[in-house]
């Protein structure tokens, strides 16, 4: 992928991170899937009081672009605001497995960004 999607990505997710509802955790986090045509579809945490029923960033993200027809991905920014880096949970890094295969996550700090392919984060995953 090149630099300036990458910059374009990670900016995209880092803009979500404001719009996250998240009353009950404070962890805002906002997540930028970009399709194999350069199409960007955003996301960001939902929170519920029951907490079962909050979404996270990734999820918001994929299933708007999937909602949309979208099928083939590249990659994924996931931003949250704080100096860590913001993994996807064990959830969101199933579902993108499923959907949308090894791409790319690209994750967002302060420190910068570090680049893992799927796979590295969720071995031996479920497949069909």
């Amino acid at each position: 992928m090149k630099e300036d999607m990458i910059k374009k990505i990670v900016h995209e997710a880092e803009k979500s991170v404001r719009r996250a509802i998240a009353p009950y955790s404070e962890f805002q986090a906002g997540a930028a899937l970009v399709t194999e045509k350069g199409k960007i579809y955003t996301g960001c945490t939902i929170e519920n009081s029951s907490l079962m029923l909050s979404v996270c960033a990734e999820n918001v993200a994929l299933t708007k672009a999937l909602s949309e027809g979208e099928k083939k991905f590249q990659a994924m920014a996931i931003a949250c605001g704080t100096k860590e880096y913001c993994f996807p949970c064990g959830s969101c890094r199933q579902l993108l497995w499923e959907f949308a295969g090894n791409i790319d996550l690209i994750l967002c700090g302060r420190k910068g960004i570090k680049k893992y392919a799927l796979s590295e984060l969720l071995p031996h995953a479920f497949s069909k």
